[in-house]
């Protein structure tokens, strides 16, 4: 072999190996772009399931509380209710007791 075909042999291997490289460092940052678009979707979609398991909460939280404030409101009406109807009794007696005084002390004045 001549020395021509051996420094043209070099310079083919060499410019085979720098394609490889250049191919090689192409794909490296092909796989990195991945990597990162990987991993902010994964960012993005624990964000969502997080957002989406506190609004679920949140909500079951609204209902509970819902269900206790209407679950009082009745309580507390009902329990006025009472109140109301004892007072009711209460303002009969205090008038016909009143009414009883009155007439007494008319009937002694008399």
């Amino acid at each position: 072999m001549s020395r021509t075909d051996i420094l043209t042999e070099i310079k083919q291997a060499e410019a085979e190996a720098d394609a490889k490289v250049a191919k090689a460092e192409d794909e490296q940052k092909a796989a990195l772009a991945e990597a990162r678009r990987d991993s902010v979707k994964k960012i993005q979609d624990a964000d969502a399931q997080m957002r989406s398991s506190y609004e679920s909460a949140v909500a079951a939280e609204k209902e509970k509380l819902a269900s206790e404030h209407e679950s009082k409101l009745v309580e507390g009406r009902t329990e006025a209710e009472k109140i109301d109807a004892s007072s009711k009794a209460k303002k009969e007696e205090a008038k016909d007791f009143l009414k009883n005084e009155v007439e007494r002390i008319l009937n002694v004045s008399s």
